[in-house]
């Protein structure tokens, strides 16, 4: 079996340097897509450490375009936790605390599940959403992705071996997360892979034995980050140094000092 090609893998020197280069390259593909003949701008988030670093640096990276140009944004959630907004594991509840308070994109433009259906129901609610705000795609194309990896290898809500994974649904509901909280509601790897641009955030030591499996080792049976392969978009990987210590594949190392 064959490995993949790993997409373009770009090393910073700190979680802070990450931080401020993927924040300006959010920026420009902003400007970029907002300038096309859509003109608008599609991304969609992951959780955890992304938030506080998007929230640290995201708002002086796009304001130079101005509100009009948030205006055209359409925000969307790679995967939630099926719980209330203002619940601690909420992750559109802590972007709306500690970024959307600062970025002034219209709330009917945010996409969102409801957390008081059913889990599978949910999944439907989502989707039915996203293809609304997606019209004319027969799976939503976003112009970026960004997403995070477990130490397990998983990425969104798709955990290894999990029957998920198989799904051809563009949304797919998980009552069994290995991760708490148990339910969740998920982007599906359809949708990711037919993203313009998806990278991957990965920071820290706990990470690097992992990444070194998904860049590097030709596994019979991949993990799920490593099965993230956009079809006609582009993919990369941004990581600390700590994150991609074992890695021996060429990589750019980016720093300001």
């Amino acid at each position: 079996m064959a490995a993949p090609a790993p997409g373009l893998i770009s090393v910073f020197s700190s979680s802070q340097e990450l931080g401020a280069a993927l924040a300006q390259l959010v920026a420009q593909r902003a400007a970029c897509c907002l300038a096309g003949a859509r003109a608008r701008f599609a991304l969609g988030l992951s959780g955890g450490s992304l938030v506080s670093m998007l929230a640290r640096e995201l708002p002086a990276a796009v304001a130079p375009a101005g509100p009009a140009s948030l205006a055209r944004w359409t925000l969307g959630f790679c995967d939630e936790r099926l719980v209330p907004f203002d619940h601690a594991e909420s992750t559109y509840g802590l972007y709306r605390t500690h970024l959307l308070s600062r970025l002034p994109i219209p709330e009917s433009q945010v996409i969102t599940i409801n957390p008081e259906l059913p889990v599978e129901e949910a999944a439907e609610d989502y989707a039915k959403k996203l293809r609304q705000a997606f019209q004319g795609d027969s799976i939503p194309v976003f112009d970026l992705l960004i997403l995070g990896v477990g130490p397990d290898g998983h990425t969104c809500s798709l955990f290894p071996d999990h029957p998920l994974l198989q799904r051809e649904k563009i949304v797919a509901p998980i009552s069994d997360s290995p991760k708490p909280p148990p339910q969740r509601v998920t982007l599906t790897l359809p949708v990711l892979n037919a993203a313009r641009t998806v990278i991957f955030v990965a920071t820290g030591e706990g990470k690097a034995a992992v990444l070194k499996r998904i860049l590097e080792d030709q596994e019979e049976n991949p993990l799920p980050a490593a099965l993230v392969q956009p079809h006609t978009g582009k993919l990369c990987w941004f990581l600390d140094e700590a994150a991609a210590r074992l890695l021996t594949v060429p990589f750019e190392k980016h720093s300001t000092l």
